[in-house]
């Protein structure tokens, strides 16, 4: 993940002149202000030059998505990358008991700040409350807490503006196409995100008015389950001339159903950026034309603010002597024209 450019300082220039017609040049300076530089240029923000030795603990869900395997290798990646940052990592675990007890023993192991991706963000609430009450700042990891009392700061991913992006990619290819027709192979519905994904995919497409939504299907954001649903919809809409999918590890099922039913007659747009989808991209041999990313990289980004947290800093870049409250992450459209610049990103 590229780092942030710092931004140019500049004090603020003073200068006056007098000039009359007939009369000498003067430099009245005993009644000018002083020159001064603004509180914030004088703000201490974080760099990669060593400082106060920060010790962060990391607890995450269990990684058995190819997403949350990411989040961890970045996480790790990028506080190794520090000289003084010190990671305390736990196993994860998809069991909300367990993961709560894996908190509470980075919090009575006093650690300087914690990093948590809750498997479930309300029932962790309670914990994240307990760690901020001890004097230990939260970085909350995408599934946000039930009240902004349990963090310090949020970062995450932009749910509806993945479906917002997906359906307005797709809205530009077929803005031409009179009675043009997609079908949505989603998530688990039972998930708030899955359903902001199709809100925004949604609303995207109120932009299109040629363009109608005539089929949905949720799935498991698993292989198995993109295979068996992508089927169903194969079967059922005969022709279609789109299909978004809100995951690119579900995603491998959906094409292995697509070929395995010879069909080439539609364009089909992912999500989160997974490696295979964008090699299928930049092969441009698949209908798979884009993916909208949910990018794991936020991982390494909360690591940077945890560190500035523990060093009393700020972000390179921006003129607040804190960090911010909150950062939601912006989900790029991944094409072949594009495709070289996101690789490295993609996870496996």
């Amino acid at each position: 993940m590229p780092e942030i450019p710092a931004t140019s300082r500049r004090g603020l220039l003073f200068g006056t002149a007098a000039v009359s017609a007939g009369a000498l040049l003067t430099a009245c300076t005993s009644n000018e202000p002083k020159k001064q530089e603004p509180a914030a240029q004088n703000a201490p923000s974080a760099d990669d030059k060593p400082g106060k030795p920060v010790t962060i603990g990391f607890a995450g869900p269990q990684a058995d998505h190819g997403w949350l395997n990411a989040i961890n290798d970045n996480a790790k990646s990028r506080a190794k990358k520090y000289s003084d940052v010190t990671l305390e990592i736990t196993e994860g675990s998809n069991d909300t008991a367990i993961q709560i007890g894996q908190v509470q023993t980075l919090i009575n192991k006093k650690v300087d700040v914690l990093v948590i991706l809750p498997a479930d963000g309300k029932a962790l609430t309670q914990v994240g409350l307990q760690a901020m009450k001890a004097g230990i700042p939260v970085v909350n990891l995408d599934r946000i807490f039930a009240t902004p009392q349990a963090y310090r700061c949020w970062i995450g991913g932009d749910n509806y503006g993945m479906g917002l992006n997906a359906g307005n990619y797709i809205g530009e290819q077929l803005k031409d196409k009179p009675n043009a027709k997609v079908i949505e192979l989603a998530g688990m519905d039972n998930l708030e995100l899955t359903k902001q994904r199709t809100q925004g995919f949604d609303d995207a497409l109120k932009n299109y008015p040629n363009i109608k939504k005539v089929a949905r299907q949720a799935a498991d954001f698993t292989v198995e389950s993109g295979q068996a649903k992508m089927a169903q919809l194969l079967q059922a809409q005969s022709k279609f001339d789109a299909l978004w999918n809100h995951d690119d590890d579900q995603g491998v099922g959906a094409l292995r159903a697509i070929a395995q039913a010879g069909r080439k007659d539609f364009l089909m747009v992912g999500g989160a950026g997974a490696k295979s989808a964008m090699d299928a991209i930049k092969a441009d041999n698949s209908v798979l034309k884009a993916t909208v990313l949910y990018p794991p990289t936020m991982a390494a980004s909360a690591i940077d603010l945890a560190r500035a947290l523990g060093q009393g800093k700020g972000i390179s870049g921006m003129s607040e002597l804190e960090i911010p409250a909150s950062l939601t992450l912006y989900s790029a459209v991944v094409t072949k024209d594009n495709v070289d610049e996101y690789l490295p990103t993609g996870f496996s």
